[in-house]
């Protein structure tokens, strides 16, 4: 019966582990999107949007940074009322 309290125990404690190590990881990136934002409401949207576009796209977390960084830095082309340089 010891052991198997020891073993029951043990799995409840590993499981507490991997849901916190899963939601802590969903945190920092999410501050990592946010962190593109600033204080702009639109851009936080728009970057919450592309972190799952990320995911959905497999974004490996390594390449997480500079590819978000890339889609902050097109926010303003897709803005309704932008000129294009065009015209």
């Amino acid at each position: 019966m010891d052991v198997a309290i020891v073993i029951v125990v043990s799995a409840l404690a590993l499981a507490l582990h991997v849901v916190l190590f899963v939601v802590f990881r969903r945190w920092m990136d999410r501050d990592l999107a946010l962190s593109f934002a600033g204080g702009d409401a639109g851009k936080r949207a728009y970057m919450l949007d592309c972190l799952a576009r990320a995911k959905r796209e497999g974004i490996k977390r390594h390449d997480l940074p500079a590819w978000l960084e890339h889609a902050a830095g097109g926010y303003g082309d897709n803005l309704p009322g932008k000129r294009s340089a065009e015209a």
